[in-house]
Protein backbone atom coordinates (compact mmCIF):
# COMPACT_ATOMS: atom_id res chain seq x y z
CA UNK A 1 0.00 0.00 0.00
CA UNK A 2 2.96 2.15 0.93
CA UNK A 3 4.69 1.30 -2.50
CA UNK A 4 1.29 2.62 -4.08
CA UNK A 5 0.64 5.61 -2.67
CA UNK A 6 4.31 6.82 -3.26
CA UNK A 7 4.06 5.79 -6.68
CA UNK A 8 0.71 8.15 -7.31
CA UNK A 9 2.46 10.70 -5.67
CA UNK A 10 5.65 10.08 -8.00
CA UNK A 11 2.96 10.15 -10.67
CA UNK A 12 1.12 13.43 -9.00
CA UNK A 13 4.18 14.91 -8.92
CA UNK A 14 5.70 14.41 -12.51
CA UNK A 15 1.98 15.85 -14.26
CA UNK A 16 2.75 19.17 -12.27
CA UNK A 17 6.58 18.97 -12.95
CA UNK A 18 4.83 18.30 -16.61
CA UNK A 19 2.88 21.31 -17.00
CA UNK A 20 5.07 23.90 -15.09
CA UNK A 21 7.37 22.99 -18.01
CA UNK A 22 4.35 23.65 -20.57
CA UNK A 23 3.83 26.95 -19.34
CA UNK A 24 7.25 27.82 -18.62
CA UNK A 25 7.82 26.91 -22.39
CA UNK A 26 4.64 28.99 -23.75
CA UNK A 27 6.04 31.72 -21.74
CA UNK A 28 9.13 31.31 -23.57
CA UNK A 29 7.44 31.46 -26.57
CA UNK A 30 5.14 34.68 -26.42
CA UNK A 31 7.47 36.55 -23.75
CA UNK A 32 7.05 39.45 -26.67
CA UNK A 33 3.52 39.31 -26.17
CA UNK A 34 3.31 39.44 -22.52
CA UNK A 35 5.46 42.05 -22.33
CA UNK A 36 3.71 43.67 -25.15
CA UNK A 37 0.56 43.70 -22.53
CA UNK A 38 1.97 44.46 -19.45
CA UNK A 39 3.81 48.05 -21.48
CA UNK A 40 0.32 48.48 -22.40
CA UNK A 41 -1.09 48.36 -19.35
CA UNK A 42 1.39 50.24 -17.82
CA UNK A 43 0.76 52.98 -20.52
CA UNK A 44 -3.15 52.73 -20.31
CA UNK A 45 -2.83 53.48 -16.67
CA UNK A 46 -0.64 56.42 -17.21
CA UNK A 47 -2.91 57.64 -19.51
CA UNK A 48 -6.04 57.49 -16.83
CA UNK A 49 -4.02 58.85 -14.49
CA UNK A 50 -2.42 61.85 -16.53
CA UNK A 51 -6.22 62.62 -17.58
CA UNK A 52 -7.27 62.76 -14.17
CA UNK A 53 -4.60 64.82 -13.13
CA UNK A 54 -5.02 67.12 -16.23
CA UNK A 55 -9.02 67.56 -15.17
CA UNK A 56 -8.41 67.92 -11.64
CA UNK A 57 -6.27 70.85 -12.44
CA UNK A 58 -8.38 72.28 -15.28
CA UNK A 59 -11.70 72.19 -12.67
CA UNK A 60 -9.29 73.82 -10.24
CA UNK A 61 -8.83 76.78 -13.02
CA UNK A 62 -12.33 76.76 -13.94
CA UNK A 63 -13.26 77.20 -10.13
CA UNK A 64 -11.01 80.52 -9.92
CA UNK A 65 -12.76 81.67 -13.45
CA UNK A 66 -16.46 81.19 -12.58
CA UNK A 67 -16.25 82.98 -9.00
CA UNK A 68 -16.69 86.07 -10.37
CA UNK A 69 -19.49 85.24 -12.52
CA UNK A 70 -21.75 83.23 -9.69
CA UNK A 71 -21.29 86.98 -7.72
CA UNK A 72 -22.65 88.79 -10.89
CA UNK A 73 -25.43 85.88 -11.06
CA UNK A 74 -26.28 86.65 -7.35
CA UNK A 75 -26.60 90.23 -7.92
CA UNK A 76 -29.20 89.51 -10.65
CA UNK A 77 -26.34 90.93 -13.33
CA UNK A 78 -27.30 88.29 -15.93
CA UNK A 79 -25.87 89.40 -18.50
CA UNK A 80 -22.39 90.00 -16.86
CA UNK A 81 -22.73 86.72 -15.63
CA UNK A 82 -23.17 85.24 -18.60
CA UNK A 83 -20.73 87.15 -21.06
CA UNK A 84 -18.28 88.30 -18.47
CA UNK A 85 -17.61 92.07 -17.84
CA UNK A 86 -14.23 92.54 -19.91
CA UNK A 87 -11.88 91.45 -17.15
CA UNK A 88 -13.82 88.06 -16.38
CA UNK A 89 -15.07 85.64 -17.36
CA UNK A 90 -18.79 84.86 -18.06
CA UNK A 91 -20.21 81.09 -17.96
CA UNK A 92 -20.47 80.81 -21.63
CA UNK A 93 -16.39 81.07 -21.54
CA UNK A 94 -16.12 79.26 -18.68
CA UNK A 95 -18.29 76.39 -20.66
CA UNK A 96 -16.25 77.17 -23.67
CA UNK A 97 -13.18 76.43 -21.82
CA UNK A 98 -13.85 74.11 -19.62
CA UNK A 99 -16.21 72.56 -20.65
CA UNK A 100 -14.92 68.75 -20.06
CA UNK A 101 -15.35 69.35 -16.22
CA UNK A 102 -17.43 69.17 -13.16
CA UNK A 103 -16.97 73.04 -12.97
CA UNK A 104 -17.48 73.57 -16.45
CA UNK A 105 -20.65 71.24 -16.61
CA UNK A 106 -22.03 73.46 -14.07
CA UNK A 107 -21.60 76.95 -15.95
CA UNK A 108 -23.44 75.63 -18.69
CA UNK A 109 -26.31 75.18 -16.17
CA UNK A 110 -25.73 78.69 -14.86
CA UNK A 111 -25.58 80.05 -18.67
CA UNK A 112 -29.25 78.52 -19.28
CA UNK A 113 -30.45 80.16 -16.33
CA UNK A 114 -29.14 83.59 -17.60
CA UNK A 115 -30.53 83.17 -20.37
CA UNK A 116 -34.13 82.06 -19.33
CA UNK A 117 -34.03 85.38 -17.14
CA UNK A 118 -32.97 87.69 -19.95
CA UNK A 119 -35.87 86.00 -22.24
CA UNK A 120 -33.90 84.03 -25.06
CA UNK A 121 -35.58 81.07 -24.21
CA UNK A 122 -33.89 79.05 -26.88
CA UNK A 123 -30.35 79.68 -25.85
CA UNK A 124 -31.38 78.89 -22.31
CA UNK A 125 -32.42 75.64 -23.68
CA UNK A 126 -29.56 74.71 -25.61
CA UNK A 127 -27.42 75.23 -22.29
CA UNK A 128 -29.60 73.64 -19.94
CA UNK A 129 -29.68 70.10 -22.49
CA UNK A 130 -25.28 70.77 -21.93
CA UNK A 131 -25.92 70.25 -18.14
CA UNK A 132 -25.61 66.91 -16.93
CA UNK A 133 -25.20 66.12 -13.14
CA UNK A 134 -26.26 63.61 -10.25
CA UNK A 135 -26.71 66.20 -8.35
CA UNK A 136 -30.67 64.94 -6.92
CA UNK A 137 -31.52 68.67 -6.54
CA UNK A 138 -29.80 70.34 -9.31
CA UNK A 139 -30.56 67.31 -11.98
CA UNK A 140 -34.26 67.99 -11.94
CA UNK A 141 -33.68 71.83 -11.47
CA UNK A 142 -32.49 71.34 -14.66
CA UNK A 143 -34.93 69.64 -16.33
CA UNK A 144 -37.94 72.09 -15.21
CA UNK A 145 -36.19 75.39 -16.18
CA UNK A 146 -36.07 73.30 -19.51
CA UNK A 147 -39.55 72.97 -18.99
CA UNK A 148 -40.35 76.64 -17.86
CA UNK A 149 -38.59 77.71 -20.89
CA UNK A 150 -40.90 75.26 -23.40
CA UNK A 151 -43.81 77.03 -22.16
CA UNK A 152 -42.49 80.48 -22.60
CA UNK A 153 -42.51 79.55 -26.42
CA UNK A 154 -45.72 78.22 -25.43
CA UNK A 155 -44.59 74.36 -26.60
CA UNK A 156 -47.03 72.75 -23.83
CA UNK A 157 -46.35 69.32 -25.18
CA UNK A 158 -42.63 69.53 -24.38
CA UNK A 159 -43.20 71.54 -21.57
CA UNK A 160 -45.50 68.78 -19.80
CA UNK A 161 -42.55 66.31 -20.91
CA UNK A 162 -39.53 68.11 -19.13
CA UNK A 163 -41.68 68.46 -16.16
CA UNK A 164 -42.34 65.00 -15.99
CA UNK A 165 -38.94 64.36 -16.34
CA UNK A 166 -37.77 66.50 -13.57
CA UNK A 167 -41.05 64.92 -11.24
CA UNK A 168 -39.36 61.09 -11.88
CA UNK A 169 -35.63 62.37 -12.03
CA UNK A 170 -35.14 62.60 -8.25
CA UNK A 171 -37.88 61.57 -5.71
CA UNK A 172 -36.73 64.69 -2.99
CA UNK A 173 -39.75 66.72 -1.26
CA UNK A 174 -38.27 69.61 -2.98
CA UNK A 175 -38.54 69.15 -6.66
CA UNK A 176 -40.77 66.03 -6.78
CA UNK A 177 -43.67 68.02 -5.77
CA UNK A 178 -43.11 71.21 -7.15
CA UNK A 179 -42.71 69.62 -11.05
CA UNK A 180 -45.74 67.16 -10.61
CA UNK A 181 -47.93 70.30 -9.49
CA UNK A 182 -46.53 71.79 -12.36
CA UNK A 183 -47.02 69.19 -15.24
CA UNK A 184 -50.26 68.86 -13.65
CA UNK A 185 -51.26 71.94 -14.34
CA UNK A 186 -49.78 71.99 -17.57
CA UNK A 187 -51.80 68.99 -18.88
CA UNK A 188 -55.08 70.91 -17.68
CA UNK A 189 -53.82 73.60 -20.13
CA UNK A 190 -53.60 70.65 -23.16
CA UNK A 191 -57.85 70.12 -21.71
CA UNK A 192 -56.03 65.90 -20.41
CA UNK A 193 -58.00 65.50 -16.99
CA UNK A 194 -57.03 62.58 -16.79
CA UNK A 195 -53.34 63.09 -16.39
CA UNK A 196 -53.33 66.28 -14.74
CA UNK A 197 -55.82 63.89 -12.13
CA UNK A 198 -53.44 61.52 -11.64
CA UNK A 199 -50.15 64.10 -11.15
CA UNK A 200 -52.16 65.41 -8.11
CA UNK A 201 -53.07 62.00 -6.87
CA UNK A 202 -48.96 61.08 -7.02
CA UNK A 203 -47.91 63.76 -5.25
CA UNK A 204 -50.76 63.46 -2.46
CA UNK A 205 -49.46 59.72 -2.06
CA UNK A 206 -45.50 60.37 -2.35
CA UNK A 207 -44.99 63.65 -0.81
CA UNK A 208 -48.40 64.04 1.97
CA UNK A 209 -46.04 66.29 4.07
CA UNK A 210 -45.16 68.67 1.84
CA UNK A 211 -46.61 72.57 0.86
CA UNK A 212 -48.19 71.63 -2.35
CA UNK A 213 -50.15 68.38 -0.71
CA UNK A 214 -51.62 70.76 1.77
CA UNK A 215 -53.65 72.26 -1.63
CA UNK A 216 -53.83 69.76 -3.71
CA UNK A 217 -57.00 68.85 -2.96
CA UNK A 218 -58.68 70.68 -4.54
CA UNK A 219 -57.26 70.36 -7.39
CA UNK A 220 -58.14 66.41 -6.84
CA UNK A 221 -61.71 67.01 -6.57
CA UNK A 222 -61.52 69.32 -9.90
CA UNK A 223 -60.41 67.05 -12.04
CA UNK A 224 -62.79 64.26 -10.95
CA UNK A 225 -65.45 67.16 -11.46
CA UNK A 226 -64.53 67.21 -14.52
CA UNK A 227 -63.84 63.51 -15.73
CA UNK A 228 -67.79 63.13 -14.26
Amino acid sequence: MANNKEIQGDERLENVESALSKTELWIEEHQKLIYGVIAAVIILAGIIWGVKALNERKDANASKEIFTAQKYFEKESYEAALNGDGNYMGFVEVYDSYSSTKTGKLAAYYAGICNMKLGKYNEAIDYLKKFSTNDEILAPMALGAIGDCYMELDDTNNAVAYYEKAANKSKNDFTGPMFLTKAGMTYEILGDYAKALNCYKTLKADYPLSNEAFEISKNIANMEEKLK
